[in-house]
């Protein structure tokens, strides 16, 4: 159940580049030195490698190698007032990488720069990116939330940005304490979707999987209370299981322990994205083959990992998502029109 050869080479390389290890305008390692590395085909290797090409973290010149890009100076253009700033909790995986693109491709037709930073969902690291961002005098800034379901101490940097006039728009979630706009999946209803599909098969021994230091997490236990209240079908107190960002690894390995030590542990669960299910299904797989493949899961956003575990999974627009923001950011800088708030409903791919 472990990610394409190819996918993790990806990763691998992603993480190489964001740490600086392959300098920007740099020629990486020949297709042969990585096939050597990994002991795969040159196949794998190129089929990597075209995943970082698309992303826009290296480029191809034909006789002469595969360079490192800078994602942010090569998506500028000679005017230094039309910077945009973008801030999200990751960059280098999971649906990052596509909705940074959508982003990318709407501001490189617009002329405009792109500001890129990322807090791994660290408020001490916001508050850096949001100085950055200060400091660049950046037109107008998409942000994804840091932590959006805890009490934020860097909103004041918000106010401030309001104070200068720059338009601000959230993706994915937003801070409660401000009237912002924001352009989101419907979190609720996604959830909602995903706990119906084991309802309506007579299924109500169901478990929850979901973070709770994100808005996104409280939404979806959210929908998941309203799919058992909607079927008249109460859930036990053991059903919801909660983590933060640093106890998800904790939380799944005593989850997996529970399925894999006590026959009355539920193997059906709702998760909070595909990322959690795909781990909770390898973690389990790893000690027990048998109870791996009898896990029943539902999860969130569609991605590569949820066709890899086979498990259904509600839509996030993704890329999609990206182009709409840019849109409206640029619409609010060169229009001056008001932001609106925009939310999505994506439907449950089954699986």
């Amino acid at each position: 159940m472990n990610l394409p050869k190819y996918q993790q080479i990806a990763e691998i390389l992603r993480e190489e580049i964001i740490k600086g290890t392959y300098a920007v305008g740099n020629v990486i390692p020949t297709e042969a030195k990585l096939q050597e590395q990994f002991d795969v085909s040159r196949h794998t290797i190129r089929q990597a490698l075209s995943i970082l090409i698309n992303e826009g973290y290296l480029r191809s010149e034909k006789g002469s190698g595969t360079y490192v890009k800078n994602r942010l100076i090569e998506s500028t253009n000679n005017n230094p007032t039309r910077k945009i700033g973008v801030i999200t909790t990751y960059l280098s995986d999971y649906i990052f990488p596509n909705i940074i693109r959508g982003i990318e491709e709407v501001l490189r037709q617009n002329n405009y720069s792109l500001v890129l930073a990322s807090t791994d969902n660290d408020i001490v690291q916001e508050e850096i990116c949001l100085k950055r961002m200060l400091d660049e005098e950046v037109a107008g800034l998409i942000v994804e939330p840091t932590k959006s379901n805890l009490f934020n101490p860097n909103i004041a940097y918000y106010s401030k940005f309001k104070e200068l006039g720059i338009p601000i728009l959230f993706i994915n979630a937003h801070y409660e304490t401000l009237d912002l706009p924001y352009i989101a999946m419907d979190d609720r209803k996604a959830a909602q979707k995903a706990t119906e599909f084991w309802l309506k098969q007579g299924i109500t021994n169901i478990g929850l999987i979901t973070k709770i230091d994100d808005l996104q997490g409280k939404l979806r236990m959210k929908g998941f209370i309203k799919a058992f209240e909607e079927e008249g079908v109460s859930f036990s107190k053991e059903a919801i299981h909660t983590y933060t960002t640093e106890t998800l690894d904790t939380a799944l390995a005593n989850i997996a322990n529970q399925i894999l030590n006590d026959e009355t542990t539920t193997r059906t669960f709702v998760c909070y994205n595909d990322k959690v299910a795909l781990k909770l299904q390898q973690l389990v797989a790893s000690k027990s083959p048998i109870l791996g493949s009898k896990l029943q899961l539902s999860s969130h956003d569609n991605s590569i990992l949820s066709v890899v575990g086979g498990f259904s999974s509600v839509q996030h627009i993704k890329d999609e998502l990206g182009r709409i923001a840019a849109n409206k950011m640029i619409e609010s800088i060169e229009k001056n029109k008001v932001i609106e708030t925009e939310i999505f409903v994506g439907e449950l791919v089954e699986r």
